[in-house]
């Protein structure tokens, strides 16, 4: 699996990954069961997606009698980490503080998931700048 991994899924697609990540490797009657359960999808709809996951490189798959088997071809984190960071790279640079912060504020972390958080900023604080300059305009912005 690979360090720095550009993997552009849908939503849909995440929701298959999600499945094959946390189980290892699945065959698709298990995604297929655990998807009509969760999201009411049918058969036809998960079977589409497994195939676009398997085109993208995302799964590989090794047939099993009558069934395929399915295993990531990429780490969770590392596809977490990518979203993230091209999701961070679309915002103004001056917004990503409130926005981090808004985020922490919307879910629900683990008090070691809080004490992890506050050394990184702490570490952080140590070189961060007093401001941060704007990107969105070549000559930046006030705003």
């Amino acid at each position: 699996m690979e360090a720095t991994v550009k993997l552009e899924i849908s939503d849909a697609e995440w929701e298959v990954m999600r499945i094959v990540w946390t189980l290892g490797e699945s065959n698709s009657r298990q995604i297929t069961e655990i998807l009509a359960a969760k999201m009411g999808w049918k058969s036809a709809t998960v079977k589409t997606l497994l195939g676009r996951l398997v085109k993208k490189q995302a799964l590989a798959t090794q047939k099993s009698g009558n069934a395929f088997t399915y295993t990531p071809l990429v780490e969770e984190q590392d596809a977490m980490d990518s979203a993230t960071r091209a999701l961070f790279g679309h915002l103004c640079q001056m917004k990503v503080g409130q926005t981090l912060s808004d985020l922490i504020d919307n879910l629900t972390l683990s008090k070691a998931n809080i004490a992890e958080l506050q050394q990184q900023l702490s570490d952080k604080a140590l070189t961060a700048p007093d401001t941060v300059s704007c990107n969105c305009l070549p000559e930046g912005c006030e705003a």
